[in-house]
Order: C-alpha cells, then structure tokens, then sequence
C-alpha cells in the first residue's frame, strides 16, 4: 500500500508546485467556492480584476454577459458601473431560474432567456446601435457556440472595445471542457475578422482563464 503525503493547503509550503499544479486547484476554489456579496460567482478573481480595469478605462454604455449562472459575476458588474456612475448590464442565459434575488432587483441589471444567437436583437434593441458596448462570452464553450457568439455579437462592440471570451483555458492549461472550444474559435474569428486583435497586455498576471481571450476591436485609418 503506497501511502501519499497530503499537499498543505499554505502557499509557503507549495512554492515548489508547477503552474500545471496550481491551476486545478484555483479551478476547484472559483467553481465551488467563490462568491460574490453572497452570491455563487463562477469568475476568476485575477481576471475579474482586469475587468474592473478595462471597465473604468473604455466606460461603456453596455456591458452584455452571456452566461449568468446564479448571477454573482453579474451582480459584480453591475456594482461597477455604481462606482463609475453610468452603465446597464444586460444578462442574457438559456434560463434564470437559478439567478440571486440580488441580481433581479438590481436598477442596472436587465435579464433576457433564450439562445444568445437568438436572442440578439432582442439585446440589440436595448443597446441600439451607437453606445459603447462590452461584451463578456461566458456561455457553452463548445467551439461552434463560441464561434457563432463572436461572429453576431461583435459588431456590437465599437473601435477601442473589447469583446472578453472566457475560458480559454480548456485544453490550454486545464483538461476540462470541449476540445476544441473557446481557444480555437477565437483563433478562427481572428483570422476571418481582421477588425479585431488579441490584446494580450490584458494577461499581465501570467494566470489568466481567458488565454487571447481578450479581443479588442482596432481603431480604423
């Protein structure tokens, strides 16, 4: 019977682990134990952080999620635009029967069910056609789903805003979800779309989950 040491949960005592190692464990801390003023946030912290930058630098009209889950992630964004004084949060989801209370009743929180695809011009009618728009993928990471959300969201997304697709980190650093998926279709957007680029200054941390994920749109001559 072999008998393995059990790995101390202290950072000083781990500084030997390999980045491959430390990865399934913050994997494991943001899906089943991250939270956000209560409510379950399926988001890295590290790159909720750029968010935050990236939010306070572009100033947009919109931020549109796609991919809500119970909503903490949402609510964060919400609370960001409180701090900035302007901004709408539209969340758009298959279904919101698991989303927090908090997150409904928020003024700046506007909720739409149904296939992102589908539901386009519906956010379309809310965000029209000249405000500054975020867009934030966090929806199925299948390859085709991520490639059909890049494709009929952005041109939502005006010169100098970005367009964040999460999880790119399947296969890319973690072995979970589709294969391909999120990587892959955003490399296939980039190369059919040269209006857009991969701003990876946004990866300064080094641990990102959202590897060339975060896509800005170039300013034109």
């Amino acid at each position: 019977m072999i008998f393995r040491k059990k790995r101390s949960k202290y950072m000083e005592e781990n500084l030997n682990l390999r980045l491959r190692q430390v990865l399934p464990i913050m994997q494991t801390r943001t899906t089943t134990q991250t939270t956000y003023f209560g409510v379950q946030a399926v988001k890295s912290p590290i790159d909720f952080w750029v968010y935050q930058e990236i939010i306070y630098q572009t100033q947009p009209d919109f931020i549109v999620e796609i991919g809500n889950n119970r909503g903490g992630g949402t609510l964060a964004l919400a609370h960001l635009c409180d701090l900035i004084g302007k901004g709408m949060i539209i969340g758009c989801d298959i279904t919101h029967k698991e989303l927090h209370s908090k997150v409904r009743e928020h003024p700046r929180i506007k909720l739409i069910e149904g296939d992102a695809c589908e539901s386009f011009e519906a956010v379309r009618n809310l965000t029209g056609d000249n405000a500054d728009t975020l867009i934030i993928e966090d929806s199925a990471h299948t390859y085709e789903n991520t490639l059909a959300v890049l494709r009929t969201y952005s041109v939502l997304v005006k010169p100098g805003g970005y367009f964040i697709v999460e999880d790119g980190i399947c296969h890319h650093g973690l072995s979970v979800g589709p294969n391909p998926g999120p990587f892959e279709a955003i490399e296939d957007f980039l190369a059919e779309n040269d209006q857009f680029e991969a701003d990876r200054s946004k990866e300064s941390f080094l641990i990102t989950w959202n590897p060339k994920g975060y896509l800005r749109r170039k300013f034109t001559s």
